[in-house]
């Protein structure tokens, strides 16, 4: 089947790509680590724990403060992947193979690729060991491990993925069982789901279906579908100048929203749903459906869960304001896996990573940090194959928006920054630790205004 490529992809569209490719000639991939050392040693002065947008940033960062063969990342994962992109894949309209790439490719040059799975951290001795038994010290820890997908929490999954109707964007195995589901969708009801905690990408859930909803208008079977946004929250976002745009939304296009509604069972050889009604506990539906998205339950990495370094929920205990744990002062956190208060984005972690080099290069100083990170995250709602309202907001769920016009309007040129700018930033600028955020942009739009 024709991926939906073809049918977003406007000469508008093509031409600002091969603008954006003109800049890459100083951010080419040919010069980033392309192998892994045979010889890891034991100690090194800084070490970060996970190889995604948060840890190849910050390894990147810090091998221009200590020296790369100063710093190791330990990551067991043979492929990074640009994960935003998924929202886009499910819909048919990017491949999943551009947003991947080898995992080698992304290691900053020099810095140490230790291949394998931390399996106990200990800050008390400075150390951390690995599923392979080895045992790595260091002076300066960064945590950036992520957050734990928990399909297994829904009964019926992860094996129901194996029956055809469901899909989920959040997993590299199953984002192409979403498309798959999209187009084979004949009549009945197309159910998208948000589970009772928090999750990575919070928009993501509900971007699918107004993506699947433009789908079915495109392709004449919108009279044939009865959308339903099964969501465990009690509003359609937690910022209200976007969540007023997104129920305008909603209303237009027909779509039924069920709160406080939790996915507690999947019925996969039924085509069946079961909610369970999180303000009458015990109480249960269950819905039939032609098509099924599951966003899955998510928490800290099991690892974390039991550490030294978490909070009583299992997240990395830092302050929210410089990243430094709030026990063991040469102990970092950044992304997913932090107690931060703010949106798990990608955006968050690019912002973060600004923050949180200032701080080690303060700590490294014997100094105090002094640059605070005031929570912006940012979250691209896609709205159709060609419209993207832009979310950006901080701590207080205040709107923080970069650029000089209402952004809780749905806009052609967002959709083109969230399809291929976005991208081309990630790969290119934000990986090798040279994008902080928009902050600095926001100053220039807004004439000097923070």
């Amino acid at each position: 089947m024709t991926p939906l490529v073809a049918m977003v992809s406007s000469p508008r569209a093509r031409l600002f790509a091969c603008f954006l490719r003109l800049g890459a000639q100083q951010a080419s991939p040919f010069q980033l680590h392309t192998g892994v050392s045979l010889a890891a040693k034991n100690y090194y002065e800084v070490l970060v724990l996970g190889g995604g947008s948060g840890g190849i940033t910050m390894a990147a960062r810090m091998k221009r403060r200590v020296r790369a063969e100063n710093v190791a990342i330990i990551e067991p994962s043979e492929r990074h992947f640009y994960q935003p992109l998924w929202t886009l894949v499910g819909a048919g309209a990017k491949q999943l193979s551009s947003s991947g790439r080898p995992t080698g490719s992304v290691i900053p040059s020099g810095a140490e690729w230790i291949k394998a799975r931390v399996v106990e951290l200990n800050p008390d001795k400075n150390c951390v060991r690995t599923d392979n038994g080895k045992e790595v010290s260091y002076k300066y820890l960064i945590i950036a491990l992520g957050i734990q997908l928990d399909y297994e929490k829904i009964k019926g999954l992860p094996e129901g993925f194996a029956h055809p109707k469901i899909g989920s964007n959040y997993s590299v195995s199953t984002v192409e069982k979403t498309w798959k589901a999209l187009q084979d969708f004949k009549e009945g009801n197309a159910i998208f789901t948000f589970p009772n905690t928090p999750i990575k990408c919070a928009g993501a859930p509900q971007k699918i279906m107004y993506l699947s909803e433009a789908y079915f208008r495109k392709t004449g079977k919108r009279s044939n579908a009865n959308i339903i946004f099964s969501t465990s929250l009690g509003s359609i976002f937690g910022v209200k100048k976007y969540a007023v745009a997104l129920q305008e939304i909603i209303q237009e296009r027909n779509l039924i929203v069920n709160y406080k509604q939790n996915l507690i069972e999947v019925r996969a050889d039924k085509q069946e749903a079961v909610f369970e009604n999180l303000d009458k506990p015990g109480e249960t539906q269950v819905i039939s459906y032609e098509m099924l998205h599951v966003t899955p339950p998510m928490s800290s990495p099991d690892v974390l869960k039991t550490s030294p370094v978490a909070d009583a929920a299992g997240w990395v205990d830092v302050d929210k304001e410089t990243l430094q744990h709030k026990k063991y002062p040469n102990v970092f956190g950044i992304g997913d896996c932090t107690n931060l208060p703010t949106s798990k984005t990608a955006a968050a972690v690019a912002a973060q990573s600004g923050i949180l080099d200032r701080t080690i290069s303060l700590i490294m100083k014997n100094e105090t940090p002094t640059k605070k990170y005031d929570g912006y995250t940012s979250c691209p709602l896609v709205t159709g194959y060609n419209r993207v309202i832009l979310a950006e907001f901080d701590y207080n769920a205040q709107p923080l928006e970069t650029f000089p016009f209402d952004q809780s309007k749905e806009r052609l040129s967002m959709y083109i920054m969230k399809a291929d700018l976005m991208p081309f930033l990630y790969w290119n600028i934000m990986l090798r630790g040279y994008w902080g955020g928009p902050a600095f942009l926001r100053k220039l739009f807004h004439l000097g205004v923070s």
